[in-house]
């Protein structure tokens, strides 16, 4: 077998893995990570700690917004917009707001941290652009208004 062969067939199979598959696996991955973002910010079942409180007055000092409210507001969407993403329910608009945190994190709180940041808003960009796959409450919520598939293509 030559080495083109080989590659051809190395390309085919990598081209039949499908798009909901890879697309669980980036809604699943980046959910992941602002989840454990969240937990970092509670003492148990909806008490934000102390520490919050204080790395929002002192360390994170986002522009705009009052340190106290974006505390409140970060560590909700950190809980909310994770498990939204895993089930696949409003995933392109829970995308968006992480996106949109991932954005305020790299510009305001921690610029250095763009290697990791680009990889986040990649995951979250695939999910905007082609949707969080057959694998989700969305297709099956779509499917049973349209009586369509919601992910009809392929790629």
């Amino acid at each position: 077998m030559s080495l083109i062969a080989i590659l051809e067939t190395g390309r085919s199979w990598a081209e039949r893995i499908p798009q909901s598959f890879l697309s669980l696996i980036a809604r699943v991955a980046v959910a992941n990570v602002f989840w454990m973002s969240g937990q970092t910010k509670v003492d148990g079942f909806l008490h934000i700690s102390d520490n919050t409180f204080y790395l929002f007055r002192e360390e994170y000092k986002v522009p705009v917004l009052p340190p106290d409210l974006a505390a409140y507001m970060a560590t909700t969407a950190e809980h909310i917009f994770p498990v939204l993403l895993v089930l696949g329910l409003a995933s392109r608009l829970s995308a968006l707001a992480l996106l949109g945190m991932t954005a305020v994190i790299q510009l305001f709180v921690y610029p250095s941290g763009w290697p990791e940041h680009i990889l986040w808003a990649t995951a979250l960009f695939a999910i905007i652009a082609r949707g969080p796959g057959t694998l989700s409450l969305d297709h099956l919520i779509w499917r049973s208004w349209t009586h369509a598939p919601a992910y009809a293509h392929s790629h």
